[in-house]
């Protein structure tokens, strides 16, 4: 009989995480976060990272309860959302790098050959006037300070992960932004 009870223990727990009860929510996380970080730092290297994944999945799991099947294994349901979470941060640090290089790579072409035009000059300082102050300032530090992530972290006492946020959701915006410009033209 004790055997079952670890088993009618996780059945329970499941059920109420099903139900919507947030102490199962913190049971998982502390049974499971741990599980869930390792992942996610093998997969990405990067502490940061790993700790972002970890926030992720348990917010992910949180908001998709209602389509978790309480007779599912819960370890090897929050596994499988821990999967999904790492490949999308390895699409987005690929896709944050690649644009990255094309500033890069548009910036040393634009020294060489002409400077940019003044409408492409004042379209991207209007989007980083319109980034929230911590953004903007993180933007600026980025690509007019060429200081690394790390630099700007330990400038502006943030978290790593919040830089690198900022970065990505910034280079989104003014990517959207530029798409919308050249596609109305």
């Amino acid at each position: 009989m004790t055997d079952a009870r670890p088993d009618d223990a996780l059945a329970t727990l499941a059920a109420s995480f099903a139900a919507g009860d947030e102490r199962a929510l913190a049971e998982m996380y502390t049974r499971w976060s741990a599980l869930v970080y390792t992942l996610a730092l093998r997969n990405l290297g990067d502490v940061s990272e790993a700790e972002d994944v970890t926030q992720r999945v348990f917010v992910s799991a949180w908001q998709g309860r209602g389509r978790y099947d309480p007779e599912r294994p819960l370890p090897g349901w929050l596994v499988g959302i821990t999967r999904h979470k790492i490949a999308d941060a390895l699409a987005a640090r690929t896709r944050d790098r690649t644009v990255e290089a094309a500033l890069i790579a548009t910036a040393e072409a634009d020294e060489g050959l002409h400077q940019p035009d003044l409408a492409e000059r004042l379209l991207v300082a209007d989007e980083l006037a319109r980034l929230e102050p911590v953004p903007q300032q993180v933007m600026r530090l980025a690509f007019f300070e060429d200081l690394t992530h790390a630099q700007i972290a330990e400038r502006l006492t943030l978290p790593l992960g919040t830089v690198k946020s900022h970065i990505r959701r910034s280079l989104d915006r003014l990517r959207s932004r530029m798409e919308v410009t050249y596609d109305a033209h």
